[in-house]
């Protein structure tokens, strides 16, 4: 099976189990806000973002509440300047809207890295480097004072949410972060690539965890 257009970087499929993985759990330590000493500072991208947020600093994190029920979230992350080669785990961090990599010697991002970002919206990186997904999962992407910024994430699904070519017959189709989507599968179906239908079955995400380049056969 082919999906997607040729023209456009590979985005990978991912597969997975609805599951708490990184975003809106119940968080202790914190250990992202500690990668790089000394807290966010006042004039930076994150430091104003978390300004006009209302947001609270810790170390290189910027915390938010979405209300008084729910806990305290990652919504800016500043790890500028930090001497980073390479960037790994950072999925404490997937709530952000917000992260800077911007004066690091990073020698390239893993396309995994920001699996996940679903409400990520801005991003500093070193010139040299690509942004998250590929330039084409973000809706403007520009080069200043060294630093290449990407802005606004783009939905790797159609618009509707509906049925998607990129994901199998009878699941639907949810961004995942920069350059990812998830598929679940619809109303009374599941199992693998949601082939079973069960009229009185919960909707379920599929049941096999993979990952697949668009474009590519299955």
């Amino acid at each position: 099976m082919k999906a997607g257009s040729s023209q456009l970087k590979p985005v990978v499929l991912i597969l997975i189990f609805n599951s708490c993985l990184y975003a809106s759990c119940q968080r202790t330590g914190l250990q992202v806000c500690k990668l790089c000493s000394g807290p966010v500072l006042n004039g930076t991208a994150v430091g104003q973002f978390c300004s006009v947020s209302a947001g609270r600093i810790e170390g290189r994190c910027c915390l938010s509440n979405d209300n008084t029920t729910d806990p305290e979230r990652i919504i800016g992350l500043d790890l500028s300047n930090c001497s980073l080669t390479h960037v790994e785990d950072l999925h404490e961090a997937s709530t952000a809207l917000m992260i800077d990599l911007s004066f690091n010697p990073i020698v390239n991002l893993s396309d995994t890295a920001f699996q996940g970002f679903m409400e990520l919206n801005y991003m500093i990186v070193p010139g040299d480097i690509a942004c998250p997904g590929g330039n084409v999962s973000w809706s403007k992407v520009e080069v200043k004072e060294g630093n290449r910024l990407c802005e606004g994430q783009k939905n790797t699904c159609n618009q509707t949410g509906q049925l998607s070519i990129n994901c199998p017959e009878n699941s639907l189709c949810a961004p995942y972060g920069p350059g990812f989507f998830q598929c679940s599968c619809a109303d009374n179906y599941h199992g693998y690539k949601c082939l079973r239908e069960a009229f009185m079955h919960t909707t379920s995400p599929i049941d096999t965890l993979q990952t697949q380049p668009l474009g590519s056969d299955r």
